[in-house]
């Protein structure tokens, strides 16, 4: 079946054509060219400062908007110190707020301090979650090694609020400042800051019933981070409780202990079950919790809980199963009961959002939508009965960075000027008045103050790393936060960037990027590495920083062209171009993959016998599904922690974009690339970590099976205990030293 699609498809792009959008070129100047200092693994991957430079740590606005906070590091070893430091918005001044010795004399000491033996590390290694402010931003909330350590930045004095042993999880401080909850042994907890007093609010927690925690899948799969909500009026708190009784578990094996310690996880993969989840509400006084009424249905899911204004009720967001519905219910906290207000329904499958939000009257929400096929924003009365689409056409209003209610304005990134890009703008309440407030061409990561009156612009663009600015919400510039300039980067004469239009298998455009030699001579024939993720609701192709890696700008100097295309299935270019992967994937991914090929080998620069491809995770799996269905379009391969069997994948994931597997059969088979390791013909290297508990290890060692059966010879590489990412610093040198020289071995 895959040997008669690639045919047909391979005949249909023999007329295949390109667009040249744009380049972007970095300022290399002759000399420059002629001393280009040569990229390698070493400076790319081993110890040393990031060639992508160094934001500021810690970014957060204080509550009322006037303070801009950050962590700076200073100093190495025993005199490394760490101050956090605020910038006054009006005025632009820098001034310590809280210097490394205060902060330093708030750690406990070894004794104190779970798994330490020796000096306390203290705070020192604040990071950007460490903290946090007051509600009245007269106090900070620190977290080490597991406990928590309040400042009060009037009186100049801290004190710890946990004791003991046991460590903490997920710290909150409440609307009021009066409590800071938090998670330890699966309950839910609360301390008092002024008394000390700890209240241990549910009591029937354990490690198959936790209150106030996540399980593994939802924060993977759901993009959910927190199971606690407090009321506006620090009154109450509402949680969830996740039952994993039902969930299977599954052994990860650290094969680097003489007895093969075991971790036996709860991991729910395609087709299995899931752990039960209701929502409870609790007062911060104690007592037995209420339950919500969230239907009869027990085999769904609740990725989304927020309080309404007054404090008397809860949004929640159930979706079903098939992830095809998804209900906005309101509860009454005080009783439990809930009415539906809005209901989503879609043919292929729901992408969740975080753009819920209620107004101070609670009269009115914004909601977002992809029911045009793109995601827009909706104004909605508390009925359920829509107001006003606020946004329309063929782009995508991608989040909302959030609502200045006295002014009547919402804010958003999007689309709209280039789905490459990510631009900011306002529009009014009634929908008029659209802006686009970032110029620049390029990525704008946005965080708006709370009080809607200034944002830090995060911007890259593709040859510049991300700089950090401050601008009021007209779209003016304040000042630079951060400029993060690199020089050492000009060493390099960084090639430039081309981005291209390329006809998929199906006629219609793709975006695609291509990076030559930085002495590209057209005269010459050059073998080319794809890159490729092609996973649903992602893109690879964008002009940001990092979109083309330091390791490919190293691969280009040693004489490969690398090229990317966004696939059917990818991110930015709506919901119905992400659906045509729905029940196969693999099929119209690699379709497209194919047809970048087909351009590719159409060019008089290009030796189209020397085509390779890699990718990672879902690139991985794309990686193993092109060399073995896309006959000898790639000469080898590299797949870093590949899906094997989409079986073995977690139910989440999976069954959004391929059903149940009972229920698609052939779909999960056909997707699957251990039905088709008999079709290997070129040259594929595997690299996986043991300890991954995302992609497990078993996917790797059950398609060298599959390999083994089949008389083929993969090169396989084992990374014990390491993770999905493999990231520490030895072992990821060692990957990419070994990835190189199978390119340069091979290709």
């Amino acid at each position: 079946m895959e040997g008669l699609m690639n045919r047909r498809f391979l005949m249909q792009l023999t007329s295949a054509f390109v667009f040249i959008a744009v380049v972007f070129a970095a300022a290399t100047p002759i000399e420059a060219q002629q001393t280009r200092k040569p990229l390698t693994v070493e400076r790319i991957y081993g110890p040393g400062p990031s060639l992508s430079g160094s934001l500021t740590q810690g970014l957060q606005w204080s509550p009322d908007g006037k303070l801009l906070s950050y962590v700076q590091r200073t100093g190495q070893g025993r005199e490394a110190k760490t101050d956090i430091w605020v910038l006054e918005v009006a005025s632009g001044a820098r001034r310590l707020l809280l210097d490394s010795a205060k902060i330093q004399a708030l750690a406990p000491s070894a004794a104190e301090q779970p798994g330490t033996s020796s000096q306390a590390t203290g705070l020192g290694r604040i990071s950007p979650q460490r903290y946090q402010w007051s509600p009245k931003g007269d106090a900070l909330l620190f977290v080490s090694q597991g406990h928590l350590f309040w400042f009060d930045l009037k009186a100049e004095t801290g004190k710890r609020l946990t004791a003991g042993k046991e460590t903490t999880e997920d710290p909150k401080i409440s609307p009021d400042g009066r409590w800071v909850s938090f998670v330890r042994q699966y309950n839910l907890w609360v301390v008092e800051v002024a008394t000390g007093k700890t209240v241990q609010l549910t009591k029937d927690g354990r490690e198959e019933l936790m209150n106030a925690k996540l399980d593994w899948v939802y924060p993977e799969e759901l993009d959910i981070r927190t199971a606690y909500w407090w009321s506006p009026d620090s009154k109450q708190l509402a949680f969830l409780q996740m039952d994993e009784r039902p969930v299977t578990r599954y052994p990860v094996v650290n094969f680097l202990t003489y007895t093969g310690e075991t971790e036996m996880m709860r991991y729910p993969k395609a087709g299995d079950a899931n752990p039960v989840v209701r929502v409870g509400v609790i007062s911060v006084r104690g007592g037995r919790p209420r339950w919500m009424d969230i239907g009869t249905e027990k085999d769904i899911y609740i990725p989304r809980v927020e309080w309404l204004r007054d404090s008397k009720q809860i949004a929640i967001q159930r979706l079903n199963r098939g992830q095809t519905k998804l209900d906005l219910l309101v509860a009454e906290a005080s009783t439990g009961k809930s009415r539906v207000i809005l209901a989503e329904e879609d043919k292929y499958w729901i992408n969740l959002s975080d753009d819920l939000y209620f107004f101070q009257d609670d009269k009115r929400f914004l909601w977002s939508s992809e029911r045009s096929g793109f995601r827009h924003l909706y104004l909605y009365d508390i009925s359920g009965k829509l107001l006003k689409q606020l946004t329309k056409g063929e782009w995508e209003a991608t989040s909302v960075a959030g609502v200045d209610e006295k002014n009547g304005y919402v804010y958003f990134p999007a689309t709209e000027k280039n789905p490459l890009e990510r631009h900011f703008y306002r529009v009014s309440l009634d929908g008029t008045g659209m802006t686009r407030l970032t110029k620049e061409d390029g990525s704008h990561s946005i965080s708006l103050s709370p009080d809607a009156t200034h944002y830090i612009d995060t911007y890259s663009n593709v040859m510049t790393p991300a700089r950090q600015d401050l601008h009021s919400t007209d779209g003016t510039r304040v000042l630079v936060i951060n400029e993060n300039k690199v020089p050492e980067l000009a060493d390099y004469g960084l090639a430039p960037v081309e981005y291209l239009k390329v006809r998929g298998a199906d006629g219609t455009e793709r975006y695609a990027m291509m990076l030559k030699p930085p002495d590209f001579d057209p005269s010459k024939k050059y073998p080319v590495i794809v890159y490729t993720y092609g996973g649903p609701h992602a893109q690879v192709v964008r002009n940001g920083w990092g979109a083309m890696s330091m390791w490919h700008q190293m691969m280009a100097q040693k004489g490969y062209t690398i090229f990317s295309l966004d696939n059917r299935g990818s991110a930015g270019r709506g919901h119905l171009f992400e659906a045509q992967v729905h029940r196969k994937l693999g099929e119209n991914e690699l379709a497209d993959q194919l047809a970048g090929v087909a351009y590719l080998k159409s060019l008089p620069y290009v030796d189209g016998a020397r085509i390779g491809i890699h990718g990672w995770s879902y690139g991985g799996y794309m990686t193993c599904y092109a060399m073995l269905n896309g006959g000898e379009a790639f000469k080898v391969g590299f797949a870093g922690a590949p899906v094997t069997d989409w079986r073995q994948y977690d139910t989440i994931y999976t069954e959004r974009y391929m059903g149940l597997p009972k229920d698609n059969p052939e779909g999960y088979k056909q997707s699957s690339p251990v039905t088709h390791a008999a079709k290997l013909k070129g040259k594929l290297m595997i690299a996986h970590g043991t300890g991954d508990d995302n992609v497990h290890y078993a996917n790797t060692v059950q398609l060298v099976e599959e390999f083994i059966k089949a008389g083929k010879y993969p090169e396989v590489f084992v990374y014990p205990g390491r993770g999905h990412g493999i990231s520490d610093p030895t072992a990821r040198l060692h990957l990419w030293r070994r990835v190189t020289q199978f390119f340069l071995d091979n290709l």
